[in-house]
């Protein structure tokens, strides 16, 4: 899939993310970088120098792009999602969506009112996890879903701080809860429960252990870590009486259904493995084809946000004994995952 006609992104952002997407966007024929804005004009200059671009402030965004691509810090997405909007661009959003439910609301509204806003979430384009979905979809009666995201404390960043908005459940754990929901679709998540642990050096979580229930019976328990000092360890298994699913992405690609290996998807030549499967790539070609199309994406701002509900009622899961918190969630809308956390 390429797309036909040139498609200018520019970026807010010029961190770690943003050259993840701009080497992804690099791999796709028509998609043209052709601005970068960081808070750090020097970033911004050596990001912009990295992708063949030009550096530029975020007031001048979108600064005649069709698209930009968010990535930076989770608390200032929604005033530079809503800033390229206004000025005729659409939008890929970075994952988390934002730090806030308020925030999510006012992002589904604009997107509700004509806003092109795609949520970043790379894990569901991965071909290994749109393969895992439809073996998954084969089974009768799923009963438990279990997804796991176990890696090193991030050394680089502001994912230690509170500014961020949480710890390991808001950022790396996003990924898990959003692979999970949709591997329990069309099951509806009704409570949660959380456990979280942190460290005596930092402010935030640093290990989660969650547990979905589902309308239909189904539970889901997710798990992740920034304690996993040996090599990365993403994976998921889903259960029913007439089989199982195993998927595995970290350390290396596996798919097996009642144990016996799915062929997976070959890589296209010349393409750095991870990024198509791990979905980068996948991802930011289907927004440059939204982009073109004028058509809605395949994931949204009400997707972000449904993530980002089940995290908040995660936190105050944790904050209140590992209780069970109802969904959707109906305590502030106001507080930032680890706010509620703390209260």
């Amino acid at each position: 899939m390429a797309t036909p006609a040139t498609v200018d992104l520019a970026f807010a952002g010029a961190g770690w993310i943003a050259a993840v997407h701009g080497y992804a966007a690099s791999h796709v024929p028509g998609l043209a970088i052709t601005k970068v804005a960081s808070r750090d004009p020097a970033h911004a200059s050596a990001a912009a120098e990295r992708m063949g671009a030009e550096p530029c402030t975020y007031a001048e965004l979108p600064a005649d792009a069709h698209g930009v691509v968010v990535c930076t810090p989770p608390a200032l997405h929604l005033n530079h999602a809503l800033h390229a909007i206004e000025r005729g661009a659409g939008v890929l959003i970075e994952k988390p969506l934002c730090t806030t439910l308020a925030d999510a609301d006012a992002l589904v509204a604009a997107a509700a009112t004509g806003g092109q806003i795609a949520y970043g979430e790379n894990l569901l384009h991965a071909p290994i996890v749109r393969l895992a979905l439809t073996h998954t979809a084969q089974l009768q009666a799923i009963d438990l879903v279990e997804v796991r995201a176990l890696q090193g404390r991030p050394s680089w960043g502001d994912f230690l701080t509170e500014d961020w908005g949480g710890g390991v459940l808001f950022d790396l754990g996003v990924h898990p809860l959003a692979v999970a929901l949709v591997l329990a679709a069309p099951a509806v998540p009704v409570e949660v429960r959380a456990t979280l642990v942190g460290a005596a050096d930092h402010p935030v979580d640093e290990h989660a252990e969650v547990t979905i229930h589902f309308d239909t019976g189904l539970l889901a328990r997710v798990t992740a870590s920034w304690r996993h000092a040996d090599s990365p360890l993403w994976d998921a298994q889903i259960s029913a009486p007439d089989g199982v699913v195993r998927m595995e992405l970290l350390p290396s690609a596996l798919l097996e259904r009642n144990g016996v290996e799915v062929p997976l998807p070959g890589i296209s030549q010349g393409v750095p493995a991870q990024l198509e499967e791990f979905g980068y790539l996948q991802q930011i070609e289907s927004f440059a084809l939204d982009l073109q199309e004028h058509r809605a994406p395949m994931l949204g701002p009400a997707f972000g946000r449904s993530v980002l509900d089940l995290v908040c009622a995660a936190y105050a899961s944790a904050g209140q004994d590992s209780a069970w918190v109802d969904l959707p969630f109906r305590g502030s809308r106001h507080q930032t995952p680890l706010q509620l956390w703390r209260s």
